[in-house]
């Protein structure tokens, strides 16, 4: 018998609720923390405008999308020219103006509806587009730092790779075997087991927890703007759209539901954008839809947005009060990169999985050329570099997708291509 499916709108009693959104709050904090360490500001506010982020984005699509909104990578490159030249500031104005652009974007979906996503992006685009969210990440776990365990380069000890070994286990046998409360936080109890794990193998440093004050107050900043720093920012829209748009259909795969259509491509883009306003002016980094947390979805079952908004809230309280999130902070690489090593897989198969279910056909050639050069163009390691802006990975995928879609519909409106009437390789029955 299959395991209960806790859908979007259902609520659960505190009991079972709490260790859910903790689950979230785990999976998330380690990238989430990533980006204003990188930065070299404060956490706090990330934490702060995160949980605010998710619940305002909760809000504006009615409850009928779950995600959390975390700290997003895809600003990392063109944040860093303007920050190592005129300084954090400019890049919140750089952020807000992103944002504002992104809210524009979302009325003019409004306006327009949404019919242009199947001409840039049909299914055998937006698979392996989906799919490299999580691919393009699958390296992260095994590359060291406080994501990860060194095995790439050999940098991991015993100790360490033994970690990351349990709480892998953990996780995916706990994902087959774990029954009633216990098969839908299968990741919690990977993550509490490694930690625990970790604390034996002597992994763990108590420090900053004895070091952090009780109550801390975020810092908050104000942006400035520049018009050079804005137009570096800019081009940062098109990837982190092309991600949006991508979050949502695996997240409607995964529950079942078309969220293009309920609430609308054009609400969880303005909660995504207007989130990424919000924080851009008071300190904070811009946000987005978690891979992390699509890929606990995935793996529990459960989609109630009740959890996604309980875990906000843990995230907020987390901004306030030192020692809480200190002690998440001593979570070691191992432990986090033995439940995203499955969780980023988690992610490529929803890609996957949006294939089969779209019935995508390869007998025709547009569509094994699509999916097979956007693989390639994520998977390969090449870049694009347009000034400041780097295209790789997904981001340069999600171009080429695009580009390529728009080239072979309008082959096709000409009856150029050879499965059309008129096509000089068409082939005989």
């Amino acid at each position: 018998m299959s395991k209960r499916i806790i859908q979007v709108e259902e609520k659960l009693p505190i009991q079972m609720a709490l260790p859910l959104s903790i689950q979230h709050v785990f999976a998330m904090f380690g990238a989430s923390i990533l980006v204003p360490i990188i930065f070299g500001i404060d956490a706090g506010i990330v934490l702060l405008m995160n949980g605010i982020g998710t619940l305002l984005f909760s809000l504006l699509t009615k409850g009928r999308s779950p995600a959390y909104l975390g700290s997003s990578f895809a600003f990392l490159a063109p944040a860093g020219v303007i920050i190592s030249t005129k300084g954090y500031e400019y890049a919140q104005g750089g952020f807000i103006a992103v944002g504002i652009v992104g809210c524009l974007l979302a009325w003019i979906v409004y306006k327009c509806g949404t019919r242009w996503l199947d001409v840039i992006l049909p299914p055998a685009a937006m698979g392996p587009v989906v799919a490299l969210i999580g691919l393009e990440l699958a390296s992260n776990p095994v590359s060291g730092g406080s994501t990860g365990v060194g095995l790439l380069d050999g940098s991991a000890t015993s100790a360490e790779m033994a970690v990351f070994f349990i709480t892998l286990a953990i996780a995916v046998f706990g994902s087959v075997v774990f029954r009633k409360f216990f098969s839908v936080i299968p990741i919690l109890i990977a993550i509490i087991v490694g930690y625990v794990a970790a604390l034996f193998a002597g992994l763990v440093d108590f420090t900053p927890v004895k070091d952090a004050s009780f109550f801390t107050l975020p810092a908050f900043s104000l942006a400035k703007f520049d018009m050079q720093s804005i137009l570096v920012m800019l081009p940062v829209l098109l990837v982190v759209t092309a991600e949006h748009v991508g979050h949502q259909l695996v997240t409607g795969g995964i529950i079942q539901r078309d969220l293009i259509k309920d609430p609308g491509l054009h609400r969880t883009l303005l909660g995504d954008n207007l989130s990424t306003v919000i924080s851009g002016a008071v300190g904070s980094v811009p946000t987005t839809t978690y891979g992390e947390n699509i890929g606990v979805m995935a793996m529990t079952g459960v989609y109630s947005v009740q959890i996604l908004r309980g875990a906000a809230l843990i995230s907020i309280l987390m901004a306030f009060i030192g020692p809480l999130s200190a002690l998440i902070a001593t979570i070691p690489g191992p432990v986090i990169g033995g439940t995203t090593f499955l969780l980023y897989g988690t992610i490529g198969t929803a890609g996957l999985r949006l294939l089969v279910d779209k019935r995508v056909d390869y007998a025709k050639p547009e569509n094994l050329a699509l999916t097979s050069v956007v693989f390639v163009a994520g998977l390969s390691g090449i870049s694009l570099q347009f000034g400041s802006v780097t295209l790789t990975g997904m981001t340069l995928a999600a171009v080429v997708a695009v580009v390529l879609s728009l080239c072979f519909y309008i082959l096709k409106r000409l009856h150029l291509t050879n499965d059309s009437e008129g096509g000089t390789t068409q082939k005989s029955e």
